[in-house]
């Protein structure tokens, strides 16, 4: 075995996939079934609006793979580029959205700024106490229940192994690259990818790399159906508050997200909760996006277990520890849109050495010397 990846997320998944293209033989060992993780507690968002300025060719990258997904990997994964329109309240929220614009347009990406009354012509019956708007009609969504499985089933179908509902119970370091036992067996390969989301920075402890990575659950929710009136993506700049997001599926349901902090998780049980006695501070600022939800009912409310590295940005390329590792965790909430960019990256980097897109300031080694146990 060539590679050995850890953790059937979205990042698991797409790398997999992008190994088995490249010709490596791949074992792919999730805990539970292939995208029952972070990634389908996702709300689905495919943004580019509001990151970190060196993440964008990354995000640039991932894009491009969104728009060729279908074809990619055979099946309707629901990947739409309906726009993102990110709507602003307050201010201080508009200098924050001026400042990305024209920060972003040297990294290639250049989101249209709407007025008030752009955003009342373009999208009726959207934020109407929005004093303005970032606009990104290439981006838009996905289905957070059918990526992962369809990049493991085209991984499979490529030669990769995808073993599912097996538990990682050792991982150790051999003379010829690395030895996995699990509950289904003991496999050895020559390189191993972490890509086992909050549960990351503890594959990479035991290799003397200390992450200070906290797992939180996000509150999502979704409404009944309703006539179809709302296409792109719509959020909020909230200026160090708690943002609001939502979206219209084609079925006509409301999925929404945001507006309260998040709940934390236990790893040891990694079972993530939804609070109910947010959800009216949650409504009351999806209101703000669109008032017309007042008297709509919510039918159904998850979480999902999700990890935060603490300067909030994700844990990307080799060990600095050990030859033959890579870490590919912590997308601190914002690492669906990435997805499928990660997987090719990593693949490019395991199977060449090299890689194309920056990956600098990911590097594990930012936290050399750390102490910090998970």
């Amino acid at each position: 075995m060539d590679v050995i990846v850890i953790g059937g997320g979205l990042m698991g998944t797409a790398a997999t996939f992008f190994l088995a293209r490249r010709g490596l033989r791949v074992t792919l060992v999730e805990r539970n079934r292939v995208g029952t993780g972070a990634t389908v507690a996702s709300f689905g968002n495919i943004r580019r609006t509001g990151r970190y300025l060196r993440q964008l060719p990354l995000a640039h990258r991932s894009r491009a793979l969104w728009g060729e997904a279908e074809r990619l990997l055979g099946r309707d994964v629901e990947f739409r580029a309906t726009g993102h329109l990110r709507l602003v309240f307050e201010q201080a929220a508009l200098a924050d959205m001026r400042a990305f614009i024209e920060a972003a347009r040297p990294w290639g990406f250049a989101p249209e700024e709407l007025s008030q009354q752009e955003i009342q012509a373009k999208f009726p019956g959207l934020g109407p106490g929005a004093i303005g708007a970032s606009w990104a009609p290439e981006d838009g969504c996905g289905n957070p229940r059918l990526i992962s499985p369809a990049f493991a089933d085209a991984a499979g179908r490529l030669g990769a192994t995808i073993l599912e509902d097996c538990a990682v119970q050792d991982l150790s370091a051999t003379g010829a690259g690395f030895r996995v036992t699990t509950s289904k067996g003991v496999f050895e390969a020559g390189r191993v990818l972490n890509t086992a989301g909050a549960w990351g920075a503890r594959l990479a402890a035991r290799f003397g790399e200390n992450v200070p990575l906290e797992a939180w659950g996000p509150q999502m929710g979704v409404t009944e159906p309703l006539p179809h009136r709302i296409l792109p993506v719509v959020g909020m700049w909230a200026h160090g508050k708690p943002d609001s997001y939502l979206r219209q599926v084609e079925r006509g349901n409301i999925v929404f997200g945001g507006g309260v902090v998040r709940n934390r998780v236990d790893l040891d049980s990694g079972h993530a909760t939804v609070v109910p006695g947010r959800l009216p501070d949650q409504l009351r600022g999806l209101l703000r996006l669109m008032p017309a939800l007042a008297d709509v009912s919510v039918i159904r409310t998850w979480s999902g277990c999700e990890g935060y590295v603490a300067d909030g940005l994700p844990v990307m390329g080799e060990s600095g520890t050990t030859p033959g590792l890579f870490h590919a965790f912590g997308f601190s909430g914002h690492g669906f849109q990435l997805g499928p960019g990660v997987g090719d990256v990593m693949a490019e980097l395991i199977a060449t050495g090299a890689c194309d897109t920056p990956l600098e300031d990911f590097h594990i080694d930012r936290f050399a010397g750390n102490t910090l146990q998970n």
